[in-house]
Order: structure tokens, then sequence, then C-alpha cells
């Protein structure tokens, strides 16, 4: 690993093994093997793994002269994460901030960052690492990670690893020959060896413990803990406890630690001396010691008046106004009991937590609050609340855990309404299907007498859940029927009277309803629901308005840094440019949309991408990324987009049965926003199957939305259908007159070709010609080659030739490739490239290198001036 970081390959590599298997020792020698590299450190503690940052904060520490070389924005952020300025964490700009530290420490000479006890880093440093991880792949930096086994290791499964096993009994006794602090005949070095099961620690430390462990002992860790804890015996009351500050203080502050001891009447210099004595710990420029097992084992060995004692002096050791979160965790420990002040201390630091981002480290603490409290309502708000933290945490078994502790509760009708929306998202999250819609539904009928608006907004909820799991189960119809028993809108009629409308009495009434309230009077819906919003343009066939929504949404995300909105907006863009015909556009977007997934540690979203690959035909890449939807959580709508787009890739390679059948599975269930866009793939390949009935029935559904719709693109694509259909030759000129005038190439290609079709069948060689040759050229243009290739067919069947289309870039490029290239054509820097795709200058610069030998260039300005490659849109 060090070896390809050296060569500008960086990477990482995870330990995994029991405690006291010799991962730390490992974690030294790679120290001490690779004399050419910087070391950095970072070490995770039990203790701090509640406080957002404090990990990433060890690890950039000694970096931070390079902050001022950052830019502004990046160099605020990590000066919010670590306590230095006010504001809000912004997590992506923290890892890119982050991220330049450590390229701009590695400019020099290699850069090595070791990080130890990595199973109890706190979340956001976690997160942030992980991410570094997936950024260094071609700076010469190496990431080693030590972590124990079955203590959240799950988070590293995506790292290469490797499981440290025990030594086998030759080198055991090598070991013990070599390092055992006493002679050791061969009946007890045997005895010794059979009781440390290999692990070098247990080696090291049972011989200090005579070799014996009590006979209900049987893990290593465990038996390692009991050799550290007979280091104990016989120590004053005074260095027991002065050892069990320093195990209950992270920190490894001796300023902090000599402050707690004065608080605590210790005579420091004997009692300092009696507890290095032993070994466990080191008390120098920092309180450190010997092993976190060593900690472990003080810690547990003291009485609970003791620890209690423990932090009650560190409490009042810890400055208030530096570090009040510790200090409300110390005085959270030192109680005894229930205590309410200490209660609301521990809320006020969950709030400060939720500012700093740390929604893990805000949930820990008013869990902890709950446990303090002594007033009743108190009790069961700070309960609601930590639950809600929690949800948003992702740990959503302790939800239901807290959640459960309300059971017996007297609630109200507006707490038992909160109780029902967490346990709805839980479920839902939890992928309960057949229970997130009901509970939020019911939430919403708790609250239309008690919070009206409150209400409406989570009937929508409900609505919006059960557009990804309504399936067939009716759940969208009855969260919109129970809907009706809400209070009024304010300002009437709001999307819920739109989507009552609609599944009362259809698209003809409810359609202008739709319209009003997707653009708003005040303020848009895309503002509040840009996932519901997008579907209703699409479901009223309106281009223009799904650009617009896309836009704001890119544009917004940008602004706010959120990735949530960056990743919808980004997946709309790729959706409009792949129903527009510019491929190049759709595949930045998707590059982008999957950057930033990456980053965030998530599968990127599938939707657009089965848009792309139905459009361009490609039936293996299609299979792929169904693939990996399938296995992947859900995203809206994705069962019905699924078969939607297999019925246009379908369509487009003239498998008419397959079409059919993936549009009839799309349809079955009639869902509101999902598919109505795929009724014009059921009607052209119920025509080519000669299933007529199901044809018109679509063409009868079709014409009624685009007719309510009232869009030039709806009536256009309504018109071809209705040609394949009647056969009547007035409506494919229709569609072709209609669709003209709108910007949505494939469908213009499309109409072109059908029209082309219906004339050979006519036997009107010449007339069907151009029509074929148009057809051809647009969807070629288009990048629809499923398509193009049905019209080069039809071509040849009537006796032309069809030259061979010349291949566009994006062909010769990767996604990301693609991505770089139109970033990079647009004017923009490598350092702005690499802040837009979450990468680094240095990957840029290796991708700009394989663009320019793909495409034959030598420089920016060629690529800027490059005839095929339309500019990326900055200003998005």
């Amino acid at each position: 690993m060090t070896g390809r970081a050296v060569s500008g390959r960086g990477g990482a590599l995870a330990l995994r093994g029991e405690a006291g298997i010799g991962k730390s020792a490992l974690l030294t020698y790679a120290a001490h093997a690779t004399p050419a590299f910087r070391t950095i450190r970072a070490t995770g503690s039990e203790f701090e793994r509640h406080l957002p940052y404090s990990g990433l904060h060890q690890l950039c520490v000694p970096l931070l002269r390079h902050l001022a070389d950052l830019p502004r924005r990046h160099h605020d952020a990590l000066r919010v994460a670590f306590g230095l300025a006010e504001g809000t964490p912004d997590s992506f700009q923290i890892g890119l901030a982050a991220l330049g530290l450590l390229t701009a420490a590695a400019q020099d000479r290699p850069l090595l960052c070791l990080i130890d006890d990595a199973q109890w880093l706190d979340s956001a440093s976690l997160q942030v690492m992980l991410f570094l991880v997936r950024r260094v792949t071609t700076d010469p930096i190496a990431m080693l990670f030590a972590a124990r086994s079955g203590h959240g290791a799950n988070e590293f499964d995506e790292l290469p690893g490797l499981v440290i096993r025990g030594l086998n009994d030759e080198d055991a006794k090598i070991l013990l020959t070599t390092r055992s602090p006493l002679p050791l005949d061969d009946q007890v070095r045997d005895r010794l060896i059979a009781e440390a099961q290999g692990s070098p620690l247990a080696l090291l430390e049972l011989p200090r413990a005579g070799g014996f462990v009590p006979p209900d002992v049987s893990s290593v860790p465990t038996r390692i803990e009991h050799g550290f804890h007979t280091r104990l015996t016989g120590l004053t009351a005074e260095a027991r406890l002065l050892l069990t500050v320093a195990a209950a203080d992270p920190t490894g502050d001796p300023g902090l630690l000599w402050t707690a001891a004065h608080h605590l009447g210790l005579d420091l210099t004997p009692t300092c001396a009696e507890a290095a004595a032993t070994g466990l710990a080191e008390f120098g420029l920092r309180i450190r010691f010997c092993h976190p097992l060593a900690r472990s084992a003080v810690y547990r060995a003291a009485s609970g008046d003791e620890r209690r004692t423990a932090h009650g002096a560190l409490a009042e050791a810890t400055d208030p106004t530096v570090a009040p979160d510790r200090r409300a965790w110390h005085r959270a420990q030192a109680g005894a009991g229930p205590d309410e002040d200490i209660a609301a201390e521990l809320e006020r630091c969950a709030s400060r937590a939720r500012a700093r981002g740390g929604v893990a480290a805000e949930a820990a603490f008013l869990e902890r609050s709950v446990a303090l409290s002594l007033d009743p309502e108190r009790r069961i708000e700070r309960t609601l609340a930590a639950a809600e933290a929690h949800f948003d945490a992702g740990t959503t078994d302790v939800v239901e855990e807290l959640l459960a502790t309300l059971e017996t509760a007297t609630l109200d009708d507006y707490r038992r309404a909160r109780v029902d929306l967490l346990r709805g998202r839980t479920a839902f999250t939890r992928q309960r299907d057949d229970i997130g819609p009901t509970l939020m539904t019911r939430a919403a009928q708790r609250l239309s007498a008690l919070r009206p608006e409150q209400a409406r907004d989570s009937f929508l909820d409900a609505v919006e859940m059960s557009l990804v799991v309504g399936r067939g189960s009716g759940v969208i119809h009855k969260a919109v029927a129970a809907a009706q028993s809400a209070a009024p809108a304010s300002h009437s009629p709001d999307l819920l009277d739109a989507l009552i409308e609609l599944v009362t009495n259809g698209y003809p009434t409810a359609a202008p309803l739709l319209h009003r309230t997707l653009h708003g009077e005040n303020k848009p819906l895309w503002v509040r629901r840009p996932a519901l919003a997008s579907m209703i343009a699409i479901e009223l066939w309106d281009p223009e308005t799904h650009t617009t929504i896309a836009d704001w949404l890119v544009k917004d995300g940008r602004e706010s840094g959120s990735p949530l909105l960056l990743r919808l907006g980004l997946a709309q863009t790729a959706i409009g440019a792949v129903m527009i015909g510019d491929i190049g556009q759709a595949i930045a977007a998707t590059a982008e949309e999957a950057a930033i997934a990456d980053a965030a540690g998530v599968p990127p979203l599938a939707h657009h991408r089965l848009h792309l690959a139905a459009q361009r035909g490609r039936r293996e890449e299609f299979r792929e990324v169904a693939q990996q939807a399938e296995n992947a959580p859900r995203s809206a709508g994705q069962v019905t987009n699924l078969h939607a787009t297999a019925a246009t890739l379908n369509n487009g390679l003239a498998d008419y049965p397959a079409a059919l059948a993936a549009a009839r599975r799309a349809t079955e269930h009639d869902d509101i926003f999902l598919t109505g866009s795929v009724l014009p793939e059921l009607i052209e390949a119920a025509v080519a199957c000669d299933d007529h009935a199901a044809a018109t029935e679509a063409l009868t559904s079709l014409t009624e939305r685009t007719q309510a719709g009232g869009t030039t693109v709806g009536r256009g694509i309504a018109a071809y259908s209705r040609g394949l259909v009647t056969g009547v030759e007035h409506h494919f000129l229709e569609a072709i007159e209609l669709l003209a005038e709108g910007r949505l190439v494939p469908y213009l290609g499309r109409a072109h070709l059908l029209y082309g079709q219906w004339l050979r069948r006519e036997r009107r060689r010449r007339d069907c010609r151009q029509h074929l040759h148009t057809a051809h050229e647009l969807l070629s243009k288009a990048g629809s080659e499923g398509f193009a290739q049905r019209a080069a067919i039809e071509l040849r069947a009537t006796g032309e030739k069809v030259r061979p289309r010349s291949s566009r870039p994006y062909e010769k490029l990767t996604m990301q490739e693609v991505a770089v290239a139109r970033l990079v054509a647009s004017g923009a820097t490598s350092n702005e490239v690499a802040n837009q795709l979450f990468i680094s200058k240095r990957t840029v610069d290796a991708h700009l290198r394989n663009i320019f030998r793909k495409l034959g260039l030598t420089s920016r300005r060629q690529l800027k001036d490059h005839p095929d490659l339309p500019v990326h849109d900055r200003s998005e």
C-alpha cells in the first residue's frame, strides 16, 4: 500500500482483530518502516465518540499550517467543525477541506495516516475519513486503520482489509522467551501459551498476573484486562483514584488531570510516582495508557463511587466556557441518580451538538438527559426529542427502544401523533412497507384538529411515502382518501386539494389545480417538495417546468451544500438531458451525482441511469443498473420506473413483447405520477404485438392526461400514438408539427420514425425515405442508438444505404471523464472541477491527461473549441 502511495496511487487498509492481537504494534511498525513518509495519527476514544469531529481534529492538527492555503469556504468549514468559529458545519465542505489539507501536506513527501481504535471514532469524523479514503487514489497518501473486531467494523467493510490473527505456538514461545519480564519453566510457558490463545498482549501481560485467571474469564481481551487489573493490587486508595481519573478523561491533558487531582486533595508527587510504577500509564506531556485495554481495566476496576468521584472532579476541572459539553458529560456521569439540573444542561449540549453537525452527539446527550429527568413532562418531551435525533442519526433501533418507553405514559393527541410520525418514518426506513404510510396517515388524522397545516403536510408525507412503497396495495389512494377529512388549507386550493381531486375525479378537473400548485402563488412547489414537484411536471408532460425544477435544485444544492438536493437536481438534470437528446450532459450529470453519492458512502440514484441506458439502447448497462437498484435502498418510484424504462429500452431494440410486458407491469396499478409517461411505450408495443384492445385503452388514458395537461409536447406524443392505433396519416403529421416546436429531439425523431414505418407499409417508398432519414439523423444525434438502428433497418428495407455514424466524444470517455471534460471546456479550473466532483486536483489532472489522449488533443483551449463537446453550463 505504501509503495503505491509513493507512486501517487494512494489507498487505505483496515487491520481488524480482537483487542490485544497486535494492531497497534503494526501501526507503530508501519511508521518506523516508512521513514520517507510524514506520519500523522488519530486515535478513537470510547469516551469521545459522541463529540463531533474530535477524531478528525486529531488527524488534522499537525497540518493546520496549510489551512490558509485552502479556499475560504473550506477554511471556514474546518474552523466551524473544530469549534474555532460559529456556524453550521457542512460535511461535504469539511471533507473537501480535509482532503485539501492532506493533499497539500503530501506535496513535499508522501503522507501516512495512522488511525488506531477506529471503532471508537465519532460518526462525523468517520464519515469524513471514509470520504478521504475514496478520494486519495491518485495522491501519495496511505491511510491505515486499526479496528477491533465486533465493534462497529461494518463501516470499514468497503476498505481492503487484513484480519490479524493470533501467533502460532512456535512464535508465541519466541515472544515469551525474548520479552517475558519473568523467567519461565516449560510447564508455566505452555500454560501461558494456552491461556493467551495467540494474543501477543496476553503473552506479555499474563506473566505479570502469575499466568492464572479465574475460570469464568473466557475471552482473551477479558483475560488481558484481568492481567492489567492485577497491577492495581496493593496500590493506595489515592493512586487508584488518580488512575481512575486518568482513565475517565479521554483527552490525556495533564493540566486537566492535575487540576482534578487538586480538587480531590491528592498529594501529587508520591501518588503519581506510585501510579506510574504500575506501568499502566505514563504521566508526561500527555497522559497515555499502555494500551486501551489498560484504560478499560482501570476504569472497570473502580467502584461506582470512585467513578462518580473521578467524573465529578473532572467536571470541576473542565472550563465551562471552553468545553461545556465535556463538562456536562462528566457531570452526568458523576450523578448517582436523576438530576433535573444536569438533564437540562445535557439538553443544551444537544442543541450545540446539532448546531455543529453532530446529530449522533445530539442523540447521545438527549438520551442521557432522559435518564436523568425528574419532571415527567420534561422526560416525555426529551424522550421524543431523543428519538427524533436518533432517527436523524440513522440509529432506528434506538428510536424504537425510546418510543417503547412511552407506551405506558399518558400522552396527549399531539404527542401521540409525533410518536406515530416517528414510527411511520422508522418503519419506512427499515422497509416495513405495509406499516409506514398507514402510521403516517394516522398521525396526520390525529393532527387535523390540533395543527391543521402540519396535518396537511403529514398527509403529503404519507402520499410521498406511498409513491415509493404503494405498489398494488392501494396505499396511495387510501392516504389521499383519508386526507379528505383534513381541515381546509389557509390558502385553498393547495396540493393536497389537487391530489384529492385527481384521485376522486381524474385529470380533466385536477390538471389545472396541479399546474397552479406546481408554480404556486408565492413560492413554487419544488422549493418545499422537489421530488413530488418533479414527478408532477413529468406527469403533466411539461419539460420546461421540469428543467426549471432541475436547475433550481442544482443551484440551491450547490449554494446550501445539501448533497440530497444536489443529487436529486443532478438526477433530474440527467433525465431532462435524455429527453432533449443531450447525452453528453446526461452523462456528465450522472457522473457528478455518482461522485457525490460515492463521497457520502451511499449508492448512486438509479432512476436517471435507467433512463439513460434505456434511451441509448444499452441492454447490458441497463441490466447492471437494474441489478444495483434492486440491491440498494429504494428511491421514489423505483419499481415502476424500472418497468417503464425497460419498456423504452425494448421498444428501441424492437423487442416488442418484452416492451409490452414491462409497460403492463408499470401501469397495472395506475399509480398517480408514476405511470403516465409509459403509456406511449405501451401503445407502441401493443400495436406491434397486434393487441389492439390494450393499445386503445392506453390511448384513451393518454389522451385524457395530455389534453388536460395542455402542453404541446404531450399533445404531440399523444398524436403519434393515436396515429399508431388509428392508422390515420393526419395524426402522424400533427405529431411532427407539434413536436417540432419543442426541444425533445428523441420524441420528434420517433414521430418521424413511426410515420416513416407507416408510409413504408403503405408502400409509399419515396415518401417514407425522407422521414426515415430525418429520424435516423435526429435519433443518432440524440444518442438514441436503438431507435436510430430501427430507422437504419427501415431505410435498408427501402434499398437505401445508411452511412455509419461517427462516434461521439462521450463514447470514448468514462462518465467521470465526460464530466471533467465538460467542466474544463466551460472554463473551470482544476481546483473548481475538483471541488464540484469531490475529487482532488491531482485526480482532475490525471483525468485530463486521459481525455487529451483519447480525443487527440493537447490543450484546454482545444477542449473548449471541440465541435462535438457541448459546454457544461457553469451557471447551474
